[in-house]
């Protein structure tokens, strides 16, 4: 199962129910951080979530709104004795940055950090992989997919009727080959099926461009900053942003199973639903998310 955490929902000015852009991403002993705002670390401790369970920060561009959070975040990791390596990606720049601002602040303890310029696929492990493309924002900028591996599994029962052991076996029929055991042949296919892959795509900060649908594609969630209605759509594009029309668009095209809509802009504070019902006019399975909303998948 992968949840979703969405810890800050603005875009770049806070509002009394919404803090700056974080989303966490927990998947089995991962738990990704997506950008790190202002406040970062007071959402975790309102969501009930240990920031020393962290394992990666992912950056999706170097705005203030997106990565402020960050020194604070280090400074408790370090206080707290965080003994694992933070690996920490982003776009062009990030190496620069994360030297400039570790040289800005004056920090107690020490932690260790892994810091990365990433494109394409740049994490691949047994279970999931991690992908990240260039966006149209101005500076350097990154959406990630993240992607949980179709796995192989065992059916166990009818494991247990064919009276197979706990042997080499097993891993042969995750491999897809039948194996004879006392003589009886057993056909993989009778025993083993394979877990659908799951996709998640995050995709804030970015102008319209419809080769973002490609990267979007068949996603089971799209989370996607809308910033703006579609009656704003020529101050959307001198910004680089998208409107929630926009936002919906792609998920049509890239076939998504469900749009999410987070980095809303303080105009709408009031009236969020104007956001959602524009999006679900183009696409009905959009949501908008608050501060603290969990989802899972």
């Amino acid at each position: 199962m992968i949840k979703l955490t969405f810890l800050g929902t603005s875009s770049s000015i806070p509002t009394a129910s919404r803090n700056h852009p974080a989303i966490l991403l927990s998947y089995a002993n991962e738990n990704i951080l997506i950008d790190c705002g202002e406040g970062t670390q007071r959402q975790f401790r309102k969501a009930k979530l240990s920031t020393m369970k962290l394992t990666r920060l992912l950056i999706t561009h170097w705005h203030g709104d997106h990565v402020l959070g960050i020194p604070g975040l280090l400074q408790t990791l370090a206080l707290n004795n965080y003994k694992k390596t933070l690996c920490i990606y982003g776009p062009t720049g990030t190496k620069k940055f994360m030297h400039q601002l570790l040289n800005t602040f004056v920090f107690a303890g020490k932690i260790n950090l892994n810091v990365q310029e990433v494109s394409g696929r740049f994490l691949e492990t047994q279970d999931f992989f991690i992908e990240a493309k260039n966006m149209f924002h101005g500076p350097p900028t990154l959406a990630y997919n993240f992607v949980k591996k179709g796995q192989v599994r065992i059916d166990k029962k009818k494991l247990e009727r064919a009276k197979l052991p706990n042997s080499p076996l097993i891993g042969r029929l995750k491999q897809g080959k039948d194996v004879i055991y006392k003589n009886k042949k057993y056909l993989a296919k009778n025993l083993v099926y394979t877990t659908q892959a799951k996709k998640i795509s995050v995709i804030l900060d970015t102008a319209f461009d419809s080769s973002i649908a490609n990267f979007a594609k068949g996603a089971d969630i799209l989370v996607c900053a809308s910033d703006f209605s579609h009656e704003l759509k020529e101050k959307a594009k001198e910004y680089k942003h998208m409107t929630s029309k926009q936002c919906a668009d792609i998920a049509k095209k890239a076939k998504v199973q469900k749009l999410v809509l987070t980095h809303l802009s303080q105009r709408y504070d009031k009236n969020p639903k104007v956001i959602l019902d524009e999006a679900r006019k183009e696409f009905k399975q959009s949501y908008l998310v608050n501060d603290l909303d969990v989802l899972r998948v």
